[in-house]
C-alpha cells in the first residue's frame, strides 16, 4: 500500500510538469501561428486569445496521452537507474506486478480523455468556429468607425466616416473606395447606416451622395449622383449552423449516422483516445528497461519511435476507414498489434538478462 501510494504520488508529480512543459510549447507554437494569420488579416485579432483556448481544449486528449505515456516512462526508468528495479526484481517479484499501480494512475486519466474526447472536443471546436464568424463580423463592421481609414478583411474597400452615432447606428459624411473587379468606384454620401437583408447578408446603405467610377480624364470616367446605394459588407450571417467538419460533429449524432463511412471513422478515433492512453502506458512499463551500467538512455528513443509509429497508424487507418477502404476493424487492429508488443515484450523483460531472441523462442516453445 506504502509503494502504490508513493508510485502514484511520484507519477502525479511528473505528469504535472510534464503537462505544463507541453502545454507551454505548444500553446506558444498554436499562439504564434494565430498570431500571423491575425497579422495577414485571415483572422480578427479579438479572437486570438478565445481560439488558442478552443484549440487547447481540442488537443487536449493527445496532451494527456503523449503525458501519461512520457511520465511512466521516466518515472519507471528511473526506478532502474537507481536500481530500485533490481531489488524489486530480487525479491521474486515481477514486472506484472507493476501493472495494476500503473492502471491506478492511467485509468482515471483515461476517463477524463474519453469524456474530453467525447463530449468537450466537439463542443470546443465548433464553438472555435463560430466565435471566430462572430469576432469577423465585428471586424468588418468595425471598419466604419470614426476619423479613421479602415480597409475591409477582403482589402476591396476601404472606408472613411466623419462621425457616427451609435443610439440610431447611423454615420454622416461616409468616404468609401471600392476596387472590385479591377474598377476603382469612390463614393461620397451624407448620412449611411448598416442593415442586414432577409438572407443575412450585411450591407452598407448610403444615402444622398455622388459615385464616381474610373480615372479622371479618361473616356469611361463616370460620375453619378444617388438618393440611395447599398454595398455589401460580407457573407450571410447565419454562419453558426450545422458542424462544417468531422470534429465538431457532436457524438450522439455520429452513433445515430453510423451508415457514413467518415462518421465511422471519427468515431472510432474517439474511441481510439482513452484506449491509446492505457495501452501506451502498458507499452512504457517494458520500455522503460535501462541498464546503469551501459549509461545509454536508447530506450526513450525506443519508446518515441514505438509513440510516433502506433499514433500514424491510428490516423492511417482512420483515413481508410473515412474512404471506406477498410473496416472499423483496421483500428482495432491497431491496438492489438500494440497490446501484443505491449506484452511480448513485458514477457522478455522479467529475465532482462536473456536476449529478445531467445526469451521469444521460450515463449513460442511453452506455447507449443
Amino acid at each position: 500500500m506504502v509503494f502504490q501510494k508513493s508510485l502514484t504520488r511520484e507519477l502525479t508529480l511528473t505528469a504535472l510538469g510534464v503537462f505544463v512543459v507541453l502545454l507551454a510549447i505548444i500553446v506558444s507554437t498554436q499562439a504564434i501561428n494565430l498570431l500571423g494569420r491575425a497579422a495577414e488579416g485571415q483572422i480578427a485579432n479579438e479572437a486570438v486569445t478565445a481560439l488558442i483556448g478552443f484549440w487547447t481544449l481540442g488537443f487536449f486528449p493527445v496532451l494527456m496521452i503523449l503525458t501519461v505515456f512520457v511520465s511512466v516512462l521516466v518515472v519507471l526508468t528511473r526506478t532502474w537507474r537507481d536500481h530500485e528495479m533490481v531489488v524489486w526484481l530480487s525479491a521474486g517479484l515481477s514486472l506484472r506486478d507493476w501493472v495494476w499501480p500503473i492502471m491506478r494512475f492511467t485509468v482515471p486519466l483515461a476517463m477524463l480523455i474519453a469524456g474530453v474526447t467525447l463530449f468537450v472536443g466537439p463542443w470546443a471546436d465548433q464553438r472555435s468556429q463560430d466565435y471566430a464568424e462572430i469576432i469577423k463580423r465585428r471586424e468588418e463592421i468595425s471598419a466604419i468607425s470614426p476619423g479613421v481609414f479602415k480597409e475591409s478583411a477582403s482589402s476591396s474597400k476601404v472606408y472613411f466616416i466623419e462621425n457616427y452615432s451609435g443610439l440610431h447606428s447611423a454615420a454622416t459624411n461616409i468616404f468609401m473606395q471600392d476596387m472590385t473587379d479591377g474598377k476603382v468606384s469612390s463614393i461620397f454620401a451624407k448620412r449611411g447606416y448598416i442593415s442586414i437583408k432577409p438572407d443575412g447578408e450585411r450591407v452598407l446603405v448610403l444615402e444622398d451622395g455622388k459615385r464616381y467610377v474610373g480615372e479622371p480624364g479618361q473616356a469611361d470616367y463616370q460620375v453619378g449622383d444617388f438618393k440611395r446605394y447599398t454595398a455589401s459588407l460580407g457573407d450571410s450571417q447565419a454562419s453558426t449552423g450545422p458542424a462544417s467538419n468531422r470534429q465538431s460533429i457532436p457524438t450522439s449524432v455520429l452513433l445515430a449516422g453510423s451508415g457514413n463511412p467518415e462518421y465511422r471513422a471519427e468515431l472510432a478515433w474517439r474511441l481510439s483516445m482513452p484506449i491509446s492512453c492505457i495501452l501506451l502506458a502498458l507499452l512504457a512499463l517494458p520500455l522503460s528497461y535501462y541498464n546503469p551500467r551501459s549509461g545509454h538512455t536508447y530506450n526513450l528513443l525506443f519508446a518515441l519511435l514505438a509513440f510516433f509509429v502506433y499514433q500514424n497508424g491510428l490516423t492511417l487507418t482512420r483515413n481508410w476507414v473515412g474512404q471506406d477502404k477498410v473496416g472499423v476493424w483496421a483500428v482495432a487492429l491497431v491496438h492489438a498489434l500494440l497490446l501484443l508488443a505491449a506484452l511480448l515484450l513485458l514477457k522478455h523483460r522479467d529475465r532482462p538478462q536473456a536476449p529478445f531472441s531467445h526469451s521469444l523462442r521460450l515463449m513460442f516453445s511453452k506455447k507449443s
